[in-house]
């Protein structure tokens, strides 16, 4: 086959006009750090998710360090998650100096195998961090019950969520703390942000602190015309707010996330079917329970050569890719820090080895999903 001239890239963000009139109206406005772009940005989180409250974040890191901090998880806490997730989630269980205690996978969806969580409670359990890994829900019912009767702290960890359902249920609209991320990979983009959403006023009163400095009241209602810009301080906070000009940018984005996630399922579409039946490649499994598959990743594993050369005939086919994740419970500094170790985690380790992701964004063509589908079997025929 002929090799492309230009490079197709793993990921790419879908900005067009709306999002850059959103983002110029947002600087001609004269306000552009944290402001009402972000409160209508929560507000319109809300709707999609059917949260009560949703605070918007300069990062997801921020909004889980905050989570951790508010639920006051600390040391001796232990904290149940994948180790199949990005290591921010795990940095921050640690920088609380909790505990990360990891639970295997399921190979095919790359979830948290909720039949696996319950043998590793102990009576220093505090919290469940499942994570909805590519845009697949993991199965909530049965990590809802099992938190319930052990009385443990759910956070989801949505950050490849925006527009993942479960059971007719969007991501964070389950009552607890959900934490969505807008890096520009991510299925909508506010260049970087984030947002956790949840259902308990006083917590949501205890992040809103937390996120900007201990201050009380939004500082675009202290200077506003008429406004009053005392303040008061009743805790130490840090500074996690995210600015207008990048909510701004969100609201363009999820705006069009109907949009987004249709031509990013299209995409999906043609790799399952082109895909299929390949000698030397495993494509993601489905989950059973009913759901909505945000199609924020799609991650292949290679079986039939080593992953390295793939990725480097891939270059040379001029496609793009990348791998998500490392296991986190093999990262040096949690095995110095925690003692893990290579064995523990079969079904983690057993995917890792061989996982790769494809490119996936709206707008690639659909030739480019052809392309690419293309040059995988070249190169698994080859090689």
């Amino acid at each position: 086959m002929k090799i492309r001239e230009d490079f197709l890239p793993l990921s790419k963000p879908s900005v067009g006009e709306k999002e850059i009139n959103n983002v110029l109206n947002c600087m001609k406005s004269g306000w552009i750090t944290t402001g009402p772009s972000c409160k209508e940005f929560e507000d319109k989180f809300c709707e999609l998710t059917g949260a009560s409250h949703a605070i918007a974040l300069s990062s997801a890191t921020a909004g889980m360090h905050i989570a951790l901090l508010a639920l006051k998880i600390g040391q001796g806490d232990e904290v149940i998650t994948p180790s199949m997730t990005f290591a921010s989630t795990v940095n921050m269980i640690a920088i609380r100096k909790a505990k990360p205690v990891f639970v295997d996978i399921d190979y095919d969806t790359l979830n948290i195998d909720a039949d696996l969580i319950e043998e590793k409670i102990t009576s220093n359990t505090k919290a469940i961090i499942p994570v909805h890994f590519a845009g697949v829900p993991a199965d909530m019912d049965k990590i809802i019950k099992i938190a319930k009767k052990h009385n443990l702290l759910i956070i989801e960890d949505a950050a490849h969520a925006v527009g993942t359902y479960y059971k007719g249920v969007h991501a964070g609209g389950f009552g607890h703390i959900a934490i969505f991320s807008f890096h520009p990979i991510k299925n909508i983009t506010s260049g970087e942000g984030g947002m956790i959403t949840l259902s308990d006023e006083k917590l949501q009163k205890d992040l809103s602190l937390l996120r900007f400095h201990g201050i009380e009241r939004d500082a675009w209602k202290r200077y506003g015309k008429g406004g009053n810009p005392e303040y008061d301080i009743c805790q130490p906070g840090f500074k996690y707010n995210l600015p207008d000009m990048l909510a701004a940018l969100g609201l363009a984005q999820l705006s069009r996330l109907d949009e987004i996630n249709r031509k990013r399922a299209e995409i999906a579409a043609i790799y399952m079917k082109g895909l299929k039946d390949v000698t030397g490649l495993e494509l993601p499994g489905i989950a059973e329970y009913s759901h909505v598959n945000a199609n924020h990743l799609f991650v292949v594993k290679v079986l039939s050569m080593d992953r390295g050369l793939f990725m480097e005939k891939l270059s040379e086919y001029n496609i793009g890719y990348g791998l998500h994740f490392p296991a986190c419970h093999l990262l040096n500094y949690i095995k110095e820090e925690f003692g893990t170790e290579k064995g523990m985690l079969p079904e983690t380790e057993r995917a890792a080895k061989k996982i790769i992701s494809l490119p996936l964004f709206p707008d690639m063509k659909n030739d480019d999903a052809s392309y690419v589908c293309e040059a995988i079997k070249e190169i698994l025929r080859k090689y």
